[in-house]
């Protein structure tokens, strides 16, 4: 394993102290936590997303003016803790409620959960959305149901800004529930990541062999075979995702996301496979995005995710600007 760190056992915090002194403009670590957080303070309804570390820039680089409020981390692929989140919803509460964006696994779905409850008997009004957008499997090591993958980050955004634009804790939250809807992933590893403290990838793929469908902490996806080119890994996730839509859209916004490892132009490479094939299925993308957004450390492969643009203020609000870190 070779890796730019000094002891394994304090990567995270010694990443969450980089953090903070790199952007001090922008965020600040709330004292004894594990939250980062955005140093303006706006009266509106906060945002607070999470979970393990291991997958940056999310999240904690979508904390700031049009994205998040505040973000807290959990040890390597390990949900935060109830006192974690409560701390991450105090900080983040300016009065108008908290809007928490949870990921579908089952430890971040149990800690929010608790920190709802947590903070309901402090009076703060709470509410959370549940992004489940990564369709390769219905269940999974980390979860029941579908996982909540790079999808995610549209959500950060959408919300983002119209939590900016004032809408109440109420509106946010069936907004969200919306959008989770309209957004599909599939992502595909070339090599299985290497958690610091374990100092061995987390699978095994042949060096002629790729896997479909693996989730972001590993998880095993819905098929193995030997490497492909782009245009053959293109075609196959986009016809999965478009498949597992009611209607074909008509306009939708492109992510295609780095898992870690995957230099970006063979990102780029694969966004002009994408869209040669949306453009085929005369499907017209009005959003694209391409880099590291939600990664897997330091595995090799890319996720595709697909929005559907019905609503044209999500478009809007995509590409709207914000102050953050990553986006």
């Amino acid at each position: 394993m070779k890796k730019i760190m000094n002891e394994a056992g304090n990567i995270v915090e010694e990443m969450l102290q980089g953090i903070v002194k790199s952007y001090p403009e922008l965020i600040h670590r709330v004292a004894d936590s594990r939250v980062i957080a955005k140093n303006e303070k706006v009266e509106q309804v906060g945002l607070v997303s999470g979970g393990g570390s291991g997958h940056e820039p999310a999240h904690a680089g979508f904390v700031g003016n049009g994205m998040l409020s505040a973000a807290v981390l959990g040890d390597v692929f390990t949900s935060p803790t109830p006192d974690q989140v409560q701390t991450a919803i105090n900080e983040a509460n300016q009065g108008k409620g908290v809007l928490l964006i949870v990921k579908n696994y089952t430890g971040d779905i149990l800690n929010f959960d608790m920190a709802k409850e947590m903070a309901a008997m402090d009076d703060i009004q709470v509410e959370s959305v549940v992004v489940d957008d990564d369709i390769a499997v219905e269940n999974s090591t980390y979860t029941a149901g579908k996982r909540g993958v790079a999808g995610t980050i549209l959500v950060h955004k959408i919300l983002g800004d119209a939590a900016r634009k004032g809408q109440s804790l109420a509106e946010l939250k069936e907004l969200g529930d919306k959008v989770v809807q309209a957004i599909k992933t599939i992502g595909v590893a070339l090599r299985a990541a290497t958690v610091p403290e374990v100092g061995k990838p987390g699978f095994e793929l042949a060096e002629d062999e790729i896997e479909y469908g693996v989730g972001i902490h590993g998880e095993p996806g819905y098929r193995r075979e030997k490497l492909q080119p782009s245009k053959v890994l293109a075609k196959e996730l986009v016809t999965k995702i478009l498949a597992d839509y009611t209607e074909k859209p008509k306009e939708v916004g492109v992510l295609v996301n780095g898992m870690g490892g995957t230099p970006l132009m063979e990102q780029f490479v694969f966004m002009n496979d994408v869209l040669a094939l949306l453009e085929a299925e005369n499907i017209n993308v009005t959003f694209h995005k391409v880099g590291n957004l939600m990664t897997s450390l330091d595995m090799q492969g890319l996720s595709l995710t697909m929005i559907d643009l019905k609503d044209k203020d999500w478009r809007e609000a995509l590409i709207s600007d914000v102050q953050t870190i990553s986006w």
